[in-house]
């Protein structure tokens, strides 16, 4: 995964494609073809649209990724105050051995006092105040203290497609 942004001149049929992909990942090209010529009146090929698709995913205008159904696991949110005397030396180890962990969803960075984030994924609560306590014993010089929060009644787990429309928006204030 490249840490440039993606640089893309985005058309109409671009956002079409990106909003029809977020409400339903399972279209085929042909369907999406169909689609974009009923709902957008744009006529090309379900060559061009597949085409499209390639060269968005290649430039990295998005990600695909399988999401399991929240139904299967708990989900838990947890920040990262740091110990700053031992940071300069730590951080790196314990940002990766977090980042590749396979319970984390999500890892970001935000601002204030903790600033790592992650949303992890579990299959029961029980797993949770082990991995913490594992994420203690291997990086307690680095890590001074976490902050879980359990997540309770996921109600929405989906990128709207509504939200291509800035890019449209965004693009005819150019």
């Amino acid at each position: 995964m490249s840490s440039d942004p993606p640089n893309w001149d985005f058309k109409d049929r671009d956002i079409a494609i990106l909003t029809e992909l977020a409400d339903d990942p399972q279209l085929s090209s042909r369907e999406l073809t169909t689609v974009l010529e009923d709902k957008y009146d744009i006529e090309v090929s379900h060559v061009t649209v597949s085409e499209s698709i390639r060269r968005m995913r290649d430039e990295g205008v998005f990600r695909e990724a399988i999401i399991p159904n929240e139904e299967y696991y708990i989900f838990a949110l947890f920040e990262f105050k740091f110990n700053t005397e031992h940071f300069a030396d730590h951080w790196r180890a314990a940002m990766e051995d977090i980042r590749a962990d396979k319970h984390t969803l999500f890892f970001f960075l935000a601002d204030g006092e903790y600033q790592w984030k992650t949303i992890m994924m579990f299959r029961d609560r029980q797993e949770v105040p082990k991995w913490i306590h594992d994420c203690y014993s291997k990086h307690g010089k680095v890590i001074e203290n976490v902050r879980n929060s359990a997540v309770h009644n996921v109600l929405k787990f989906q990128t709207d497609p509504q939200i291509y429309e800035d890019l449209g928006k965004e693009r005819s204030e150019r």
